[in-house]
């Protein structure tokens, strides 16, 4: 079976890709709902991150997301602690998932594919692009948060050209090329490369 990673920028429509693929019968990895997920039921992880940021930071066994957001978005240095310590759990958790499924390929859906070394595990990665103001629109909309919170997002991330140069295939999701012809056709050729 193959392993494919689905990235890209905010607001590029990944997870619209990759409920696309789910369509298709792909079982989808979803990595931000997983280290989500993580961060409340993983004892170990549970206890690095108090141990890392304080106790506070959970609030009746339940991580308080608003407050640990708000000590590692004002700090590049604390964002890097946070992600050391949740890549390597849903990681691993990733991998055990991938080990449970018995289709042509599955996917991994992330953000953080190459900055993690995710791409370390997959056999091939996908890209989804869309232009910058696209983007922004769309993340703006989706989260109610201002132009400027968006753009402050996106100056965190990897720049979008060299994300997509890393992929072996790239989705436009720009609303001028049609999405649909371009999954079906990448649907196709995985399901070529995986017998």
């Amino acid at each position: 079976m193959l392993k494919i990673g689905i990235t890209g920028g905010i607001g590029s429509g990944k997870s619209t890709v990759a409920k696309v693929f789910e369509v298709l019968g792909i079982p989808v990895y979803y990595a931000d709902e997983a280290a989500k997920r993580l961060m409340n039921e993983d004892a170990d992880l549970k206890e690095k991150i108090k141990a890392t940021f304080g106790e506070d930071v959970y609030k009746e066994d339940k991580l308080d997301r608003k407050f640990l957001s708000s000590i590692v978005f004002s700090s590049p240095e604390k964002l890097a602690l946070l992600n050391a310590l949740v890549h390597p759990a849903t990681l691993a958790d990733a991998e055990r998932w991938m080990q449970k499924q018995s289709t042509p390929y599955a996917i991994k859906e992330a953000a953080l594919i190459f900055e993690s070394g995710a791409q370390e595990h997959l056999d091939y990665v996908i890209g989804v692009t869309a232009p910058a103001p696209l983007r922004i629109q769309r993340t703006m909309h989706r989260d109610g948060i201002t132009r400027e919170a968006v753009i402050a997002r996106m100056d965190k991330q990897m720049d979008e050209a060299i994300k997509m140069k890393l992929c072996d295939f790239v989705i436009k999701n720009d609303e001028q090329e049609m999405l649909m012809p371009q999954v079906l056709s990448l649907h196709e050729k995985l399901l070529k490369l995986s017998f």
